[in-house]
């Protein structure tokens, strides 16, 4: 069984079509784990989490919704929407049995509004992190961390933390190095169709760097995910990513392991279970 353990199904891009998308997955017996960026999609995140009992919920307040502006990632452009983590109101999602874990929450230095003062902007990051991370332990359930031109960062705040954490750096793009900290500290590490990509001509290396970190990775830490409906692997590159094209991601790191594809199914969905306790 594959369990896509960060997609959104819930966002507008699957607003005419959701039921269809959500069949598919079905069809193909994989679990689903709906992720949400603010409070409008962690809310509905829980609702289509309890419509479908193959879908679980992750509830969290995305760093780049912590103030307003303009993303354009060339499949998707959009403005970003200011928001305040509001305690309360995730705690009240968090509680719903469907809620497997909190996130997605962490540092994004990428996307930053023009002439705003850097280290003003990655205060209140972390500010809404670790309030986050209240939440998960209070909870028992584990972080979705996003880090994104930050890692040196997010690692030296994991580092301070009082408590273990339990949790994923989801869609890692990083290097080993970075990755050899993230795992020394327990997170598990999420990899999307970005490895199935070829290497830039005029950039290769950060391709070159993520595919060393899929092939010596421990196989206990490794969990697979789509970040649909963004980052389609590159069989369908140019489309609307979809949950069920995990599969080439689970092909991708067969392939760099000298795996079967059945034994990385296993591998990761033994993995994501023992993460994400309340998946039945």
């Amino acid at each position: 069984m594959i369990i896509d353990t960060h997609c959104h199904i819930q966002f507008n891009a699957y607003k005419d079509d959701m039921a269809d998308v959500v069949e598919r997955c079905k069809d193909k017996n994989m679990i689903l784990n709906a992720v949400g960026s603010q409070i409008d999609t962690s809310r509905r995140a829980v609702e289509v989490a309890e419509k479908y009992d193959f879908i679980y919920a992750t509830v969290g307040l995305h760093p780049v919704h912590l103030f307003s502006t303009h993303v354009d990632e060339g499949e998707v452009i959009f403005k970003t929407r200011e928001e305040k983590f509001d305690y309360n109101a995730y705690k009240e999602l968090a509680l719903d049995p469907k809620t497997i874990a909190i996130g997605e929450c962490g540092l994004e230095l990428y996307h930053l509004p023009e002439n705003v003062d850097r280290a003003g902007v990655l205060a209140l990051q972390e500010e809404a992190f670790l309030e986050q991370y209240r939440l998960a332990l209070e909870c028992n359930i584990p972080l979705v961390i996003h880090v994104r031109d930050a890692h040196p960062e997010m690692i030296a705040l994991l580092k301070k933390l009082s408590n273990p954490i339990k949790g994923v750096v989801h869609c890692y793009t990083g290097t080993w190095e970075h990755a050899q900290e993230y795992l020394a500290l327990g997170l598990n590490i999420g990899f999307t169709g970005v490895i199935t990509f070829p290497p830039k001509k005029t950039n290769p290396q950060p391709q070159i760097d993520l595919l060393e970190v899929v092939e010596k990775c421990p196989l206990e830490k490794i969990l697979v995910e789509t970040d649909s409906p963004y980052l389609a692997p590159q069989a369908y590159r140019g489309e609307r990513c979809e949950p069920w094209m995990t599969e080439e991601v689970v092909k991708k790191i067969a392939e760099i392991k000298g795996m079967s594809e059945r034994e990385i199914e296993d591998i990761t969905e033994k993995n994501a279970r023992k993460l994400f306790t309340k998946i039945i």
